[in-house]
């Protein structure tokens, strides 16, 4: 498994972390030359110049650590064999390298560092005192542990951060997803919503226009009764639409500003073809068992009724339109809407449409629709449960 992190997982390198990197080094590098710089001073003081010079360069180096962990972390601890002030750049390489967390990597350049150690010690005569080889050899050792020690806990921290940084990502974009989908739904269903309000309205408003156009026998009483008509039809299609689009304009709580139609609305519906002129039978056969019918199964029988209206006026205007309505809880509702198929060629602009979302809103609530012709009538029927 390769656990290097992505880039732009990264630990920024800012000027206060390249600071406090610097420091660290330069502090190191102190307490390792103060164990030797006396002695190269005194006694050979070519050393002192190379150990000045090899350190510079190591402080140069340090800086590709990150483009060439391996390469710079095993030059660094050989140069730190020769010179002191380069043990600090050789610590920091260490470290970084260690971070990476590879075997591969850590091993050779443990054995690199702890040779390196052991070189510094005799080139550098550096009195131990008391402490014989074989103790400052585990001195060493633990020594090289503590370096790749720290550089693994510091890599482990890093993938911690960025498995919940990555987590954290993905649960954002899953959110963002899942309110994507809900506002596309939420756009197809006020798309429904308009074409049932306003397909319904607009085929009454069409009907009793085509009926003035042919008749030329009303006096202007009766027109007046007819213009009202329109007028409360025209009034209602507003309502209606403003209901519909209430949603959008509410955001605090989703919810429409009116209330939307139940099942008691299907009567005054049908009331209301009546008086526009269309001759519709409603027939209700529903056991309620005293419960009332829930308003979501009431809208969705609102929908089928609506649409089977405005289909008949629109394919079959005039024709008798009758509505049945069975059923009662457990059994579930069923809708019928029959009417003559018309003379009328269907409209291909819109045609099915209203029909395609009444289906997907049934088959949504665990029902089904269909629409079938049977004998030369237009037959629409739906079955939606209704629970206990």
């Amino acid at each position: 498994m390769d656990r290097a992190l992505p880039e732009q997982y990264q630990p920024e390198i800012t000027l206060a972390g390249r600071l406090w990197r610097l420091v660290g080094m330069l502090v190191m590098s102190s307490i390792f030359w103060s164990w030797a710089v006396q002695d190269q001073w005194q006694h050979q003081r070519y050393r002192f110049w190379i150990d000045i010079a090899v350190g510079i360069s190591a402080y140069v180096l340090v800086n590709w650590r990150r483009r060439f962990p391996l390469s710079i972390a095993l030059l660094l601890n050989v140069s730190a064999g020769v010179s002191a002030l380069a043990g600090g750049p050789a610590l920091l390489a260490a470290v970084s390298v260690a971070t990476r967390r590879y075997p591969r990597e850590i091993i050779p350049l443990s054995l690199v560092i702890l040779s390196a150690s052991m070189f510094f010690k005799e080139y550098q005569h550096i009195d131990a005192g008391e402490i014989v080889e074989w103790e400052a050899f585990l001195i060493t050792v633990a020594f090289v542990l503590i370096q790749i020690g720290w550089g693994l806990y510091i890599g482990s921290r890093r993938e911690m951060y960025f498995q919940l940084r990555r987590r954290a990502e993905q649960a954002e974009a899953e959110r963002d997803e899942r309110i994507g989908r809900a506002r596309e739904q939420e756009r197809a269903r006020i798309a429904r919503e308009m074409h049932d309000v306003l397909a319904h309205r607009i085929t009454q408003m069409s009907m009793l226009s085509g009926a003035m156009a042919v008749r030329t026998d009303l006096d202007a009483d009766a027109l007046r009764k007819v213009a009202v008509t329109l007028q409360h039809t025209a009034a209602s299609a507003i309502d209606d639409l403003r209901g519909v689009l209430g949603v959008l304009r509410d955001p605090a709580s989703g919810q429409q500003l009116t209330p939307q139609p139940t099942y008691q609305d299907v009567r005054t519906m049908v009331d209301d073809w009546r008086r526009s002129g269309a001759n519709v039978h409603l027939n209700e056969d529903i056991t309620t068992d005293g419960a009332d019918v829930p308003d979501p199964l009431g809208r969705a029988v609102y929908r089928i009724v609506q649409e089977g209206l405005t289909n008949a006026a629109r394919h079959a205007p005039g024709s008798r339109v009758s509505i049945t309505v069975t059923g009662g809880p457990g059994s579930g509702l069923t809708v019928r809407v029959t009417n003559p198929e018309g003379f009328r060629r269907a409209d291909t602009s819109g045609s099915r449409l209203g029909l395609i979302g009444l289906r997907e809103r049934a088959q949504l609530s665990g029902g089904r629709l269909t629409h079938t012709s049977q004998g030369g009538q237009f037959v629409l029927e739906g079955w939606l449960p209704w629970g206990t």
